[in-house]
């Protein structure tokens, strides 16, 4: 996101408190990347009233009395663009961690993680850049990390890391586009399931106009076992962007990088109420695909989209499927 607007890229997620709820409380502990982030105060003299246009089916599922509506900034605001010379060398470094996460009021899920949060840290380098990143394997699993994109097949990432081992993929970052990570450690349907996953940004070698940038990626989470999703989650949290609308200013571009990272559903989609979107699948284009409302993602897949909300309101977002949004999946962009 860029500053040159008149606004900080994190007073985006803080301004004030749409919906009410979430009163002061600290941050849930052990939420790796959240760290720093100050408490704020709701706005009104009482948080937890009702606001016009409220009702039942936006706050279906709500988020942890303990997350602040900042808490999701480390998995929604990626780091910024960094213009430079093409071919640097970037390093990343990448843990897996077995933990308990609570991902709504009152639910707790058996995560596998990258660096104690699912879904895993943004990462974000410019198509050209040499990467290494190192894995520790921390778990209890043997476990792994797997690129989409271009790169050596030696790199590939398929080869479990024992538990307590650890090894540094080292590859180009290539094409430019929003690229998942995930562990491709057998069975891979029980890795990914877990939360064992991310998004990684590649940067066309010129950058992209400035935007309001964010990143929404989809999780389900099956809390009984039994192979079917219970929650569906934007950044981790099932119902957190229904408390706690993402701001953006009226009229300014906004850009959306989109990642499906579901594991157990043939397909979701996003739907954006009001108003249209240039989309770009994968983003590995600089000219938009199409414009729409809808689009729908596989397992995997994941898109980049642009839009402008012209007027000052909430504008719903979610999956257009009814079930996921009711179960967590439905948010709120507020342009104000």
């Amino acid at each position: 996101m860029n500053d040159s607007f008149g606004i900080t890229r994190r007073e985006l997620l803080r301004l004030g408190v749409i919906g009410g709820a979430g009163a002061l409380g600290g941050y849930l502990a052990g939420r790796a990347g959240n760290g720093g982030h100050q408490m704020v105060t709701p706005m009104g003299p009482n948080p937890h009233a009702m606001m016009p246009g409220d009702s039942l089916y936006s706050h279906g599922v709500e988020p942890p009395e303990s997350l602040g509506p900042q808490a999701l900034d480390g998995l929604t605001i990626p780091p910024p663009f960094e213009p430079g010379a093409r071919g640097r060398a970037r390093q990343f470094e990448l843990t897996a961690v077995e933990m308990p996460i609570e991902v709504a009021r009152g639910r707790t899920f058996q995560a596998w993680s990258y660096n104690g949060t699912v879904p895993g840290p943004i990462l974000r380098a410019t198509e050209g850049d040499q990467l290494a990143v190192h894995f520790t394997n921390k778990g209890s699993h043997p476990h792994n990390v797997h690129f989409h994109g271009t790169h050596d097949v030696n790199q590939d990432g398929w080869e479990p890391v024992p538990v307590g081992g650890e090894t540094t993929y080292r590859f180009t970052a290539e094409p430019f586009g929003v690229h998942p990570y995930h562990c491709h450690a057998l069975p891979v349907s029980e890795h990914m399931a877990h939360g064992l996953y991310g998004t990684m940004i590649v940067d066309p070698p010129g950058g992209r106009p400035a935007a309001h940038e964010l990143v929404l990626a989809l999780s389900g989470f099956d809390l009984d076992g039994d192979g079917q999703n219970d929650l569906y989650a934007w950044n981790g949290v099932a119902g957190f962007f229904a408390r706690y609308p993402i701001k953006v200013p009226v009229g300014e571009l906004v850009r959306i990088y989109l990642v499906n990272l579901s594991a157990s559903d043939p397909s979701v989609s996003f739907h954006l109420h009001a108003q249209a979107f240039d989309l770009y699948r994968s983003g590995t284009r600089l000219v938009p695909d199409e414009r729409t409302d809808t689009v729908t993602l596989g397992p995997s897949e994941r898109a980049i989209l642009e839009f402008r909300l012209p007027v000052r309101g909430r504008y719903m977002f979610q999956p257009h499927q009814s079930r996921m949004a009711e179960a967590g999946g439905m948010g709120w962009l507020a342009a104000t």
